[in-house]
């Protein structure tokens, strides 16, 4: 079952991860304020998952990653760094495919 894991961290912000059913992190988000910010984030991620919606980036060591963006352009959340294109279009795909139903798990 894939979900959404809600963290706090040290300093008293939110953030969440998306795993796969298999455990693999999918994305991770931004810091929010609050939880309630946070739990919108999550809101937004499980909609936002048409293909204009992710943004394939490399990194500047020539990594390719993505992003998920929210129907307003914001960054909704990070990928991993992939080994090749391939695997990560299939990251994206995993995202589409998990996220809209994915629950939550608060670790808060």
């Amino acid at each position: 079952m894939s979900k959404y894991i809600i963290r706090k961290t040290s300093s008293g912000q939110y953030w969440w991860v998306l795993k796969a059913p298999n455990g693999e992190t999918l994305l991770t988000s931004e810091t929010y304020t609050t939880k309630q910010n946070c739990q919108g984030g999550i809101a937004s991620s499980k909609v936002s998952v048409a293909d204009a919606n992710f943004r394939r980036l490399t990194s500047v060591r020539n990594e390719p990653y993505f992003t998920q963006n929210s129907n307003n352009y914001q960054v909704l959340g990070t990928s991993e760094m992939y080994s090749s294109i391939y695997n990560r279009d299939n990251g994206i795909e995993a995202v589409k495919r998990y996220a809209p139903n994915a629950v939550i798990e608060d670790l808060s």
